[in-house]
């Protein structure tokens, strides 16, 4: 396809250049300015949830007042510092 463009593009060598460059801005202004705006709503980009409703109008859905002490998350791995060198493994 790009070749029998090529091949139909006027002028020589410097119109080719010319007409593909012009070619290749037309082709992102319409997916810009066209194509992506008319597809905008069908995409889930602003479908996005990051609490969860706990039903209580006016409150905070994210701190559970029942909950104990700490950061409530039980992570098999030390958060306090990165790169935690590796366990070593039992046959060595």
């Amino acid at each position: 396809m790009y070749s029998f463009i090529w091949r139909k593009l006027p002028f020589g060598l410097p119109g080719k250049l010319i007409g593909s460059v012009l070619l290749a801005t037309a082709m992102v202004a319409l997916l810009w300015y066209v194509i992506f705006p008319w597809a905008e709503p069908l995409l889930p980009f602003d479908d996005v949830q990051v609490t969860q409703d706990s039903g209580n109008p006016g409150g905070d859905s994210a701190v559970d007042p029942d909950a104990p002490a700490g950061d409530g998350h039980d992570l098999p791995y030390d958060t306090d510092r990165n790169n935690t060198p590796p366990a070593p493994s039992p046959d060595q």
